[in-house]
């Protein structure tokens, strides 16, 4: 049974299987099969392309052969960026677009091939879409979403950071909608041939792992509990208890949205704890075996989406959330091209006194003179009696808070929320930001005509204490344990519970051939054990129990209660 002694852990890894990480150019080269080869080596835009070039070549003279570099950037097409970008609806809005279904093809009027050189000779191939150009050996070299989120938004590498618009300033509205689905795709359509997975987060030492140990790594992650890695990512709202308790460095003053699992920026670290370790998305676990990760009728209803997401929000000595909801879901599909939106929920792990929740309309709020006042605020710095229009609700620890599409909410100072919520993630329609100045000291976009588009007028006055801010029903309960419903409607497929498991207890679970994602919400912590061993989540941590592990057990460590909150799919 693995150590119950330690907290929080910022770095979760796992072993690789019939293989092992290696470190710096050298090393990967050296695995390099003899005679005149073409090497393509594929990945996002966001990478420093040159450097890395420039390192592999002196890799391969070092080995003694010769080597000729050709950069597919240079055959992209010059209308290409338009060529593969989302269309926003309408055509000239500045906040939203539905994400691309553009091709990296697309990039390319004809994809380029290389010639071998002779004798020992290595062409090496790279860029976006250098895997199209039929290579002898195919590498993909990665670098985890959140750099090149941060090199837009804190304008670190911000030319060429975007996929086919070569020295133009990075855009974080073509990051989300345009380069990250389209080379999404690209990645999940070569994993299963990929000869070597390449992370450059150290770009003079990259690590790497070969491509059969990769498929074997993930093969295995998926028959067990996996935990990806955590981060969190400053805004003007943000809070300090992830910084004080967690023990994260806020990258700017703050620790506001805390990733633990979502899933199209989440990646798995493989490797020795003390040696080199590669980031692999969590993706490629649901690409590779979507039946065993997801369960047969989830994959069914939605393709290799994993369709739950858990992450943080930490207003503890912060600010208030904007006022915002997200968009109901015909909207979401007709204007945003997602096949289903963004339901939410927020858990209360923490809170400070007196803070509070915004949920849901008051009996009385009329949308027109709401939207007036917003306007009023945009253009002339007018406050927002915004309790005329939301209800104010106390935020209380262990209460879940229910949030459908439509429904106008904020998390309030002094709290810290873990927010149990469909995966879509993109689509904020914000109402009101509270006269809010960011870093250089500009307000916050307001895309409030989305907002009151999909504003849901219905849910309002006591409906919405009734409805959303359920009481837990206990679903079973044994000896030392219970599990708790703590959030369901009818319109969301998904379902949050709880399990309470007294000191020295143990709960019996089954995923029942869909996947569950568990967190301790309360406690020291707890042991999850399945057919393939066992896994210490600690407080505060998340942890994702594939639907091919099947039956498992929960263990309460330490002398208190532990509470676990688990989502599950309920209506596929």
């Amino acid at each position: 049974m693995p150590s119950t002694s330690r907290s929080y852990d910022v770095s979760p890894s796992y072993e690789a299987v019939e293989g092992q990480v290696v470190a710096g150019w050298p090393a990967a080269v050296a695995e390099l099969p003899a005679g005149p080869l073409v090497l393509s080596v594929d990945g996002p835009a966001a990478l420093d392309w040159a450097s890395l070039a420039e390192g592999l070549s002196a890799a391969v003279r070092a080995a003694g052969r010769e080597v000729r570099t050709v950069d597919v950037r240079h055959h992209h097409e010059p209308t290409a960026a338009d060529r593969i970008a989302a269309r926003p609806v309408p055509a000239d809005d500045p906040f939203f677009t539905p994400l691309s279904e553009a091709r990296v093809r697309d990039l390319f009027s004809v994809v380029p091939r290389a010639d071998r050189l002779q004798g020992d000779g290595v062409v090496v191939v790279f860029g976006p879409g250098a895997g199209l150009c039929e290579p002898d050996v195919l590498w993909y070299a990665d670098l985890p979403k959140r750099f090149a989120e941060a090199a837009v938004a804190h304008g670190r590498l911000p030319v060429g950071v975007n996929l086919g618009r070569p020295g133009r300033s990075g855009e974080l509205v073509r990051l989300f909608y345009t380069d990250w689905p389209v080379l999404d795709r690209h990645r999940d359509a070569l994993a299963a041939r990929v000869h070597r997975w390449i992370d450059t987060q150290d770009p003079s030492a990259p690590a790497s792992l070969d491509g059969p140990a990769l498929r074997s790594t993930v093969e295995h992650l998926v028959r067990g509990p996996v935990r990806t890695r955590p981060y969190f990512n400053s805004t003007p709202w943000g809070g300090q208890w992830a910084a004080n308790e967690l023990g994260f460095t806020p990258q700017a003053g703050n620790t506001a949205l805390g990733y633990e699992l979502i899933a199209p920026e989440a990646g798995v670290l493989v490797g020795d704890k003390d040696g080199p370790q590669v980031e692999i998305p969590f993706q490629l676990l649901c690409v590779l075996h979507p039946k065993a990760m997801l369960g047969e009728e989830v994959h069914r209803a939605f393709g290799t989406s994993f369709p739950i997401r858990f992450d943080y929000l930490d207003t503890v000595g912060g600010g208030n959330l904007s006022l915002h909801c997200h968009p109901q879901e015909q909207y979401m599909r007709d204007v945003f091209g997602w096949p289903y939106t963004q339901h939410e929920t927020y858990y209360v792990t923490a809170c400070e006194p007196g803070a509070q929740i915004l949920l849901g309309l008051t009996e009385h709020a009329d949308p027109d003179v709401m939207r007036r006042q917003v306007q009023d605020a945009i253009a002339h710095g007018t406050p927002v009696p915004v309790e005329d229009h939301v209800q104010i609700h106390p935020a209380t620890v262990g209460q879940l808070f229910m949030i459908p599409a439509g429904t106008p909410h904020a998390s309030g100072a002094g709290n810290l929320v873990l927010e149990v919520s469909a995966t879509p993630y993109l689509y904020s329609l914000r109402f009101y930001d509270w006269l809010r100045k960011d870093a250089a000291g500009a307000s916050r976009p307001l895309p409030y005509a989305h907002g009151f588009a999909n504003l849901d007028t219905t849910r309002r006055g006591e409906d919405v204490a009734k409805d959303l801010i359920q009481q837990p029903r206990t679903l079973r309960a044994g000896e030392g344990w219970r599990e708790e419903v703590i959030g369901a409607l009818p319109e969301m497929f998904y379902a949050v519970h709880r399990l309470v498991v007294a000191p020295e207890a143990a709960v019996a679970d089954d995923t029942a051939g869909r996947f569950h994602i568990l967190n301790v919400a309360a406690g020291q912590g707890a042991v999850i054990e399945t057919a393939t061993g066992s896994h210490f989540l600690a407080f505060a941590e998340t942890i994702t129990v594939p639907a091919a592990a099947g039956p498992y057990r929960i263990s309460a460590v330490g002398g208190d209660e532990v509470h676990v909150v688990k989502a599950l799919v309920v209506r596929p």
